[in-house]
């Protein structure tokens, strides 16, 4: 009796690594279940808010070339999120939205720094929208859904993971586009405009660029940047930012000059030119000074330089200081309203 009990207890053990894969692929069927459901939600919920946006521009014959972009809604009354290359000198805009309905559309505004545009549908009302969450709370890793209309293929969802946080874009204008997604969710030509979703059903970023060549790395301009841009254009029309009227260039600052000074820099801003009568000229700064601080904030090159003469500078005085011929020098300039450059 005790030898069979034995026997049996021995012969359910011999069972239990039998069973361990079994468990384990029922958890990973579940986890992949998990992972289709969610991407399956953000589909259904963002998706119907995502648009084509068509462009017509002059050719120089008097006729038309189409250019074809995606777009994200963002209000029901008809406020469409999308890139600013994706509309750029467009003499005319139409949208359409997942069930086929055409509608005309106006530019609010376009931001080329950011690559982002604002666009109201006509006559729209009661149209689907999406949220646009916060990127600042974004995790590496953490699930990220394309919805757009690449190469024409309306509707299309790709998945991936936010692969990066903060990088820096060079937009067509020059300027760097700061606090970049990087994503391996596949885009391509097409997405352009369109929304980068988070599992919660947020819109994270809008949909950029592509490095050509390259697999799994895309970028999407951060929802909060994208949050920026909208305040600006509904209240000015235009983003704000600040001039001073200088040209510069990024260029090493020699070590005894930043041990004299007492400053960290190791690099700066160096003017190579200042324009006449505009603020930089106007405050005392020449040619070859080396931008090093900004109201206390450190300016190691141009990017930062640009960086920092937001809208807010406008009108203010601020501080600058700079190295001449080796010596820190501090001026008092006040910025005005970078003026956009026509065409």
């Amino acid at each position: 009796m005790f030898d069979l009990n034995t026997q049996t207890i021995e012969e359910i053990d011999d069972t239990q690594p039998a069973a361990e894969p079994i468990a384990a692929a029922a958890d990973e069927s579940r986890l992949l279940d998990a992972y289709s459901h969610a991407v399956m939600s953000v589909a259904d919920r963002v998706g119907p808010a995502v648009v084509r946006v068509e462009r017509a521009v002059a050719n120089g014959r008097g006729g038309k070339v189409a250019g074809m972009g995606s777009g994200v809604v963002i209000s029901p009354d008809g406020l469409v999120l999308t890139n600013s290359h994706v509309v750029d000198g467009a003499r005319d805009l139409r949208l359409t939205d997942t069930e086929g309905r055409s509608m005309e559309a106006r530019l609010i505004g376009e931001d080329p720094d950011t690559d982002l545009a604002l666009l109201r549908a006509g006559a729209a009302r009661n149209l689907p929208s999406a949220v646009l969450g916060d990127s600042k709370t974004l995790k590496r890793g953490q699930l990220a859904v394309a919805i757009g209309n690449p190469l024409g293929f309306e509707s299309t969802v790709t998945a991936g993971v936010i692969s990066a946080l903060g990088r820096s874009l060079r937009a067509r204008t020059g300027r760097l586009i700061e606090d970049v997604i990087q994503t391996d969710a596949a885009l391509n030509p097409g997405n352009s405009g369109g929304p980068l979703v988070s599992s919660r059903g947020e819109v994270i970023g809008i949909n950029t660029a592509i490095i050509a060549g390259a697999q799994g790395i895309c970028f999407a301009v951060a929802s909060n940047t994208a949050q920026f841009v909208l305040s600006e254009m509904l209240q000015h029309g235009r983003v704000r930012r600040a001039f001073i009227g200088v040209a510069a260039q990024t260029v090493a600052v020699p070590r005894r000059h930043a041990r004299v000074a007492e400053i960290d820099n190791v690099s700066g801003a160096m003017i190579t030119a200042a324009e006449s009568g505009k603020p930089a000229d106007t405050a005392g700064l020449m040619s070859y000074d080396v931008v090093v601080r900004l109201d206390g904030q450190p300016v190691a090159g141009v990017d930062d330089l640009i960086r920092l003469l937001n809208g807010e500078r406008i009108g203010k005085p601020v501080k600058v200081e700079v190295l001449r011929r080796g010596q820190l020098r501090v001026f008092d300039v006040t910025p005005t309203e970078r003026q956009s450059k026509p065409g």
